[in-house]
């Protein structure tokens, strides 16, 4: 498993399963069936699982929010039950719109998760209109212990830094990605709900959401297949562990719910680094609510993976046919963007160097491990182990080494422009402008030659006078960008060039 610094991951997962525990108990405490227990526990989860805000103040407004979401919805998807060609029109219209609203940021994508999964939910829990009312009721109470587990007990993102907020990919109309994506998912959804119905009266839902998740944090065509890969084997895997755990208990109360709680935590721990492993962890607690509610058995679980894999197709076929957003165009903006904040960085570095107090680029260094995080997910397909492209997989993989690089240079530059005595060479201001020219000839990919390696040689700049006197450094002040051996001799040739 990946490193946990702080152990950020760890404490989020331990108050999931606190603030999940705590839902579902309250909902017992009140007289509510298992079916509305099962709600409070679905509606803690994605609380605390979807609501990412930057802030603490937005993350409390955002889920304060869920309930105009998701309300709304739970009614129209009881009500219709027994419709099912309106259900499944109403349903493809929260899907359009719950993809659409992320175009409005972390708050629109939080929403719009809550929403479908309102609709999702009536569908798993065979939830009727006379069962309104105590969904409600578990709703809310659910969303009331997960706020307050999360914001007063333990608020653990009061204590962390928050992160940078990445500006959407810019696009108007058809242009926008969360435009295309609302077509290619609800388009996706439509078949899915087709062939899923063929497949089961009763079970068809698990097709579309399958459709659904997979569209989760997806920005490209390649992006997207690749997800639907681990998503297939996040659920097979997840059947085997239901085999394995979830039918031999056969619902046994307390043993299960010990269980869900385990999943609970592993679906909160391996999101940030595995969707294969959190898709597993999810099927497994799937299969064990199943088993609460005294359906589960080993046809139900091998329905599942049928209707993954039939959703996993359908997503596959859309984001491929339905306005595609080429895995190529995504690596071009996120790599360029992540080349134009080193310069920012540099540059605002530069003239803290220069005697501008004002200057600060601790900013975009944070800003920059946002982007790296970006790219690293855009370029998943072309570093894939399965990828048949060993060319492009080399080209993209020296990208990430390169811009990782990049990311730790501007780390050691921010960390002496902060430094009174370091600052006062007159080699780091150099380098900073060696820097700001090499980024500049790899944007506009003009001012620069080639050399038989492949690499890009940037001349330097004409000096610029030193603000200050250049006295010796001081020993182990100066960082990696000092003496500009990295900045300045050699440049990658332009990253977001990787072919599609």
């Amino acid at each position: 498993m990946a490193p946990d610094p702080g152990l950020v991951r760890l404490r989020v997962s331990l108050r999931a399963v606190l603030g999940i525990a705590l839902a579902v108990a309250l909902a017992e405490l009140l007289g509510l069936s298992l079916v509305a227990s099962i709600t409070a526990g679905l509606a803690a989860l994605l609380a605390l699982f979807t609501v990412v805000d930057p802030t603490v103040r937005r993350q409390a407004v955002t889920t304060a929010l869920l309930p105009a979401a998701g309300f709304p919805v739970l009614a129209l998807a009881t009500l219709l039950h027994g419709v099912p060609t309106l259900r499944d029109a109403a349903w493809l219209l929260v899907i359009f719109a719950g993809v659409y609203a992320r175009r409005w940021g972390p708050r629109g994508h939080a929403l719009g998760i809550f929403a479908f999964m309102q609709f999702f939910v009536t569908q798993f829990l065979h939830a009727v209109p006379a069962q309104l009312p105590e969904l409600y009721a578990a709703t809310g109470v659910a969303l009331a212990a997960a706020a307050a587990v999360r914001f007063a007990v333990w608020p653990i993102e009061r204590r962390v830094p928050p992160p940078a907020v990445l500006a959407a990919l810019p696009g108007t109309g058809f242009a926008r990605a969360t435009t295309r994506q609302a077509v290619q998912v609800t388009v996706a959804s439509g078949a899915a709900l087709v062939i899923g119905q063929f497949l089961s009266e009763e079970r068809w839902y698990w097709a579309v959401g399958t459709v659904w998740w997979i569209f989760v944090n997806t920005a490209s065509r390649g992006e997207t297949l690749v997800r639907g890969f681990r998503r297939v084997l996040g659920t097979v895997t997840g059947i085997v562990g239901g085999f394995l755990v979830a039918v031999p208990l056969a619902g046994a109360p307390v043993a299960t719910a010990l269980l869900v709680a385990v999943c609970v935590f592993g679906i909160f721990y391996s999101a940030a680094v595995s969707y294969s492993w959190m898709i597993l962890a999810v099927t497994v607690m799937a299969s064990l609510l199943y088993g609460l509610l005294g359906v589960l058995d080993g046809p139900l679980l091998l329905l599942r993976v049928a209707e993954t894999g039939a959703g996993a197709v359908c997503a596959g076929l859309a984001v491929t046919l339905v306005l595609p957003v080429r895995t190529h165009t995504t690596n071009d903006t996120w790599i360029q963007r992540a080349l134009l904040c080193v310069r920012s960085a540099t540059s605002a570095a530069a003239r803290r160097l220069a005697g501008d107090e004002a200057a600060d680029p601790t900013p975009h260094a944070a800003e920059l491990e946002a982007l790296l995080g970006r790219v690293r997910l855009s370029v998943a397909p072309l570093v894939h182990p399965l990828t048949p492209f060993k060319g492009r997989k080399e080209r993209a993989g020296r990208v990430l080494v390169l811009l990782d690089e990049a990311a730790r240079e501007v780390r050691g530059l921010v960390s002496v422009a902060a430094d009174p005595d370091a600052s006062h060479d007159a080699r780091l201001a150099a380098a900073c402008w060696r820097v700001e020219a090499a980024v500049e000839a790899l944007i506009s990919r003009q001012e620069a030659t080639a050399d038989p390696d492949g690499h890009v040689r940037i001349p330097a700049p004409p000096a610029k006078p030193a603000a200050v006197s250049a006295p010796p450094p001081k020993p182990g002040a100066v960082s990696g960008p000092a003496g500009g051996a990295r900045w300045n001799e050699v440049v990658p040739p332009a990253p977001y060039g990787v072919p599609p």
